[in-house]
Order: C-alpha cells, then sequence, then structure tokens
C-alpha cells in the first residue's frame, strides 16, 4: 500500500473584538432580531449570535440593569381642539440642558429626532425597544 498525504486548509478561529460584537448585535437589533439574516450576510453561525446576545444580557443584569425593561408605545390620539380621529404631531418641545455626567449616567446619550422630538437613553437600553421607538418616530415625521 502506497502512502497518501492529505494536505488541507488550517482555519483558525477568528478573534472577535468587543466592537465587532456590538455592532453585528445592533445589526441583529435593527432587523427585529433576525438573527439567522445577519449571520448569513456575515457568514457566521447563528449560535454565535446567540451566544454573544446571552452574554450581553448577563453583563446588563450583573451590573444592574433591570431585566423585563420594555417600552410602551405612546401616541396622542386626537386633535388639539378636542376631536378625534389622527394621530397628532408629538409637540416640539424645548432643548433642555444635558443631564449632568455623573455615576448613573454612564454610556448616555441624547437621539434628537427631526420633528424636534428627543430620545434619551444611558447604557443599559433595551436594544430591541429602542429600535422599534426609533422606527415608530421616523415614520411619524
Amino acid at each position: 500500500m502506497s502512502e497518501i498525504e492529505v494536505v488541507g486548509r488550517v482555519e483558525r478561529r477568528r478573534v472577535w473584538t468587543a466592537r465587532e460584537k456590538a455592532a453585528l448585535l445592533a445589526e441583529v437589533d435593527a432587523e427585529g432580531g433576525k438573527v439567522g439574516l445577519v449571520a448569513r450576510r456575515h457568514r457566521i453561525s447563528e449560535s454565535l449570535l446567540y451566544n454573544w446576545r446571552s452574554a450581553r444580557k448577563a453583563a446588563a443584569v450583573a451590573a444592574g440593569a433591570p431585566e423585563g425593561v420594555a417600552f410602551v408605545p405612546v401616541g396622542v390620539i386626537g386633535t388639539a381642539d378636542g376631536g378625534g380621529g389622527e394621530m397628532l404631531a408629538l409637540p416640539n418641545p424645548k432643548r433642555s440642558e444635558p443631564a449632568s455626567t455623573g455615576a448613573g449616567t454612564a454610556g448616555a446619550i441624547e437621539i434628537a429626532m427631526p420633528n424636534g422630538a428627543r430620545i434619551c437613553v444611558d447604557a443599559f437600553v433595551n436594544e430591541t425597544a429602542l429600535a422599534r421607538v426609533l422606527r415608530a418616530m421616523k415614520r411619524s415625521t
């Protein structure tokens, strides 16, 4: 019998930076939680994204973030004269000074919408809920 040498490609596991993981998880959230879609787009395993998402949630809970926080859809129905039927535009709020920096505002950001509405969130915001709110606010402008 003769000897056979098998030469194959050696693929090493990719090392993902925290920034890359966060970007991919943000993409999953922006797609409405469709992990499979993002995984196929970037040619990675769905389980990898699920594991990262679970780890992110566990880290947020360990850091003291509430576990089941979600946004509630809010709207104003009616007209200014007391009539009804249609969704009113949000009032144009006065610009306030940003919150003072301190321990409670770690990672805080403020999103100013074109219609004048402001959304303030911190590092522990539920990304899925925030994506839903931003899509709803974009549709209302």
